[in-house]
C-alpha cells in the first residue's frame, strides 16, 4: 500500500471514529435532557391534572374541573397523534404550557395555569418537552368544554386573559438553590399558589391572600385548602424547615397525619411527582415560605 493509500485509509477511519464519538455524545446530551425533563415533571406534580384520579390512565386528560362558566376538561398529553401531542411540534406545545394557545388559535381555559408557568426557565421547558415526548402514545379523546355561555373560547378568555392575566417573562435559567430557587419552584413549576390561593367568582386569584389558603368555595376542586403561610394560628408558623421538606417528599405532617386529595396525587405523580424531589430542592421551597408575610386566614 502507497502513502496516499494509507493515508486515505487513516483519513477514513478517523472520520468514522469522529462521527461516531459525535454521536454517542448527542445521545447521551438527549438522555440527560430527557432525565431532566422527567424531573422537571415530578416538580410539577407529574400533571396529576392529566389524570382522573383512581384508576385513570395515566397523562390520559379527562379529568373534570368545575369553572365559572361550567366544565373543563383536561387534555390528553400522550404521545397519541389523534387524541394527544404526537402530531404537535416543540413549539406548539410550548405555547400551549407558557402562552395558552391551542394548535388552531384559540384559548385553552385557564384553569390550566400556563400564566404561572409562562414564567418556567428556558432551559426548564425545552427539558419538559424532551421529557413529554417520551409518553407512550395512549389514544383517549378530550371532552369538549360544557358551558352555557356561548364564545368563551373566541371572545370570554380572551377578555379575562386582557383584564386579569398576568404573564411572566422567563430566566434563561433557574436559580440553582436558596430562596430564589424556592420561590421560582413554588411560582413557576410546582405552582402551590394554584391551590392554596383562594378565587373570586369568576376564578380570579385574590393575591391579596397568597398562599393563606382557600375554603371549598373558593379553591380550584370544591375542598378545603389550607393556609401554608408562617402565621402561627391559622398557617404553618410552627412548623419547622425539615416539616415542610417531609410533607412535600412523603405526604406525612408534623402530627404524622397524611394529606389527602390533590395533595397526595401530586406527591405520588404520574408517575413521577412530589416523591421524587430532591431534599434540597424542598428545603428551598420550605425557606421561601418561611420568607413570604404571614397571613391570618382560618380554613375549617
Amino acid at each position: 500500500m502507497n502513502l496516499r493509500a494509507r493515508a486515505i485509509c487513516w483519513l477514513f477511519f478517523l472520520t468514522f471514529f469522529f462521527c461516531l464519538a459525535v454521536t454517542v455524545h448527542a445521545q447521551g446530551d438527549g438522555k440527560d435532557l430527557v432525565a431532566k425533563g422527567q424531573y422537571i415533571f415530578a416538580l410539577a406534580g407529574g400533571c396529576a391534572c392529566h389524570t382522573v384520579p383512581k384508576g385513570g390512565i395515566m397523562n390520559g386528560g379527562g379529568r373534570a374541573f368545575p369553572i365559572p362558566l361550567g366544565t373543563v376538561y383536561s387534555t390528553n398529553i400522550t404521545q397519541d397523534k389523534e387524541t394527544g401531542l404526537g402530531n404537535w411540534t416543540d413549539q406548539q406545545i410550548r405555547d400551549a404550557i407558557t402562552k395558552g394557545s391551542r394548535r388552531d388559535g384559540s384559548k385553552i381555559v385557564p384553569a390550566m395555569p400556563y400564566e404561572a408557568y409562562s414564567g418556567m426557565a428556558q432551559e426548564d421547558l425545552t427539558a419538559l418537552i424532551a421529557y413529554l415526548r417520551t409518553i407512550k402514545p395512549v389514544r383517549k379523546p378530550t371532552p369538549d368544554l360544557k358551558s352555557w355561555v356561548p364564545m368563551v373560547r373566541s371572545l370570554g378568555i380572551p377578555v379575562y386573559l386582557k383584564t386579569f392575566g398576568r404573564f411572566s417573562t422567563p430566566p434563561a435559567q433557574a436559580p440553582k438553590s436558596g430562596v430564589d430557587r424556592g420561590k421560582y419552584l413554588v411560582e413557576h413549576v410546582s405552582l402551590c399558589g394554584d391551590c392554596h390561593t383562594p378565587r373570586n367568582s369568576i376564578g380570579v386569584p385574590n393575591r391579596s391572600l397568597y398562599l393563606a389558603g382557600a375554603g371549598a368555595k373558593t379553591g380550584p376542586l370544591g375542598v378545603d385548602i389550607p393556609n401554608i403561610t408562617p402565621d402561627k394560628e391559622t398557617g404553618i408558623g410552627d412548623w419547622k424547615r425539615e416539616d415542610i421538606a417531609e410533607v412535600l417528599i412523603s405526604g406525612t405532617k408534623p402530627d404524622m397525619d397524611n394529606v389527602q386529595g390533590l395533595m397526595y396525587e401530586v406527591i405520588q405523580g404520574a408517575p413521577h411527582g412530589f416523591k421524587d424531589m430532591k431534599h434540597e430542592d424542598a428545603l428551598a421551597i420550605a425557606d421561601y415560605l418561611k420568607s413570604i408575610p404571614p397571613i391570618k386566614n382560618k380554613i375549617k
